[in-house]
């Protein structure tokens, strides 16, 4: 372990421990969804199947999230359950797109989730004498939120590039040290439509020396359909043969080209940014030109990134693939146990 890696692990030490002596627990169930790396694993599309999953059910699930990059402070609704209260910039990228897609499931932001939870108890219930026994928080991107009681974690890891270097950060991804993966109830590996059979076996074989109780599941993020930002949708069918040059800024660039690509679509050039990007108007326009000069019909990117694009001027074929969490059944019944 280098001398920065070394640095790290004091102060990620110093306060799992504080936060660990501190703990505090909602007066309802706690389901934590988050990872051990940087990056993209998908938990937004997680966060947001799981959710909607357990209203199904008969929950009244309820969304923590910090909200990160988003410049509200202090606890504060996202959405009551029927769309965004607060803009992209205010909210977040995350929790704005989840505010988006998820109707009848609040979502709060704030940095301590437990402040968070006990202000949606108060604000949810103030008409009612008792609240409900089905309350369920789910903690978005919580596995290292140790100030706060869960019931269970879930934890998400990338089958396309796991763990990265396997060394801590700032010189690898890792949030953690790998033995962390113990704390685990149940884990997902997400995006095996694009892995191979053998990684992702291979992959099980490095987990379960840390974890040899929590079930493992393989999971999915298919293309759900394309929408331009003026609220039109298009089939995946649509796509096929049409050129399109795509650009994002998230976790996992290569997922998003894989997924993009498995619509039948040319793909004539894509442009990259770093996760969470904050576009200008004059990123917007480069990225016309060289779809121009690629001669592409269509300039594509993702669902999260389309949210941080709602102020700029926009062209007219700038459209957004959204993605579904698809994972089998098993799981639900498992986490919502």
């Amino acid at each position: 372990m280098g001398i920065f890696e070394f640095l790290y692990y004091l102060g990620y030490s110093a306060k799992k421990y504080y936060s660990l002596r501190n703990q505090k627990h909602l007066p309802f169930k706690v389901i934590s969804i988050g990872n051990i790396t940087t990056g993209g694993t998908g938990k937004t599309p997680a966060a947001i199947a799981l959710a909607g999953e357990a209203k199904k059910r008969g929950f009244d699930p309820c969304i923590l999230t910090r909200g990160y990059k988003g410049r509200a402070k202090g606890p504060c609704f996202v959405s009551r359950g029927d769309g965004p209260l607060l803009d992209e910039k205010d909210a977040g990228d995350e929790p704005f797109m989840m505010a988006n897609r998820l109707r009848g499931i609040p979502i709060v932001k704030g940095a301590d989730r437990y402040e968070a939870g006990m202000f949606a108890i108060k604000e949810l219930t103030a008409d009612s004498q008792q609240p409900s026994a089905k309350i369920l928080f789910i903690l978005d991107d919580g596995f290292q939120h140790w100030r706060l009681f869960r019931d269970k974690d879930i934890l998400l890891i990338d089958a396309e590039d796991p763990f990265d270097t396997r060394r801590l950060l700032p010189v690898g991804l890792l949030r953690e040290p790998l033995k962390e993966i113990k704390r685990a109830n149940i884990i997902v590996i997400t995006n095996t439509d694009n892995t191979r059979q053998e990684a992702i076996s291979s992959l099980i074989e490095e987990i379960r020396p840390y974890n040899g109780r929590a079930l493992i599941f393989p999971a999915e993020h298919r293309p759900l359909r394309f929408e331009g930002h003026l609220g039109e949708t298009m089939p995946l069918k649509w796509a096929e043969g049409k050129n399109f040059f795509a650009f994002c800024g998230i976790g996992n660039p290569d997922s998003f080209q894989k997924t993009l690509s498995s619509t039948g679509c040319k793909i004539a050039g894509i442009k990259t940014y770093r996760d969470h990007y904050k576009y200008k108007q004059r990123d917007i326009d480069d990225i016309l030109k060289e779809a121009q000069k690629s001669n592409a019909d269509w300039i594509v990117t993702s669902e999260k990134d389309m949210t941080r694009l709602k102020e700029l001027n926009m062209p007219e074929n700038l459209i957004a693939i959204t993605i579904r969490f698809s994972v089998d059944e098993r799981f639900y019944e498992q986490a919502l146990k």
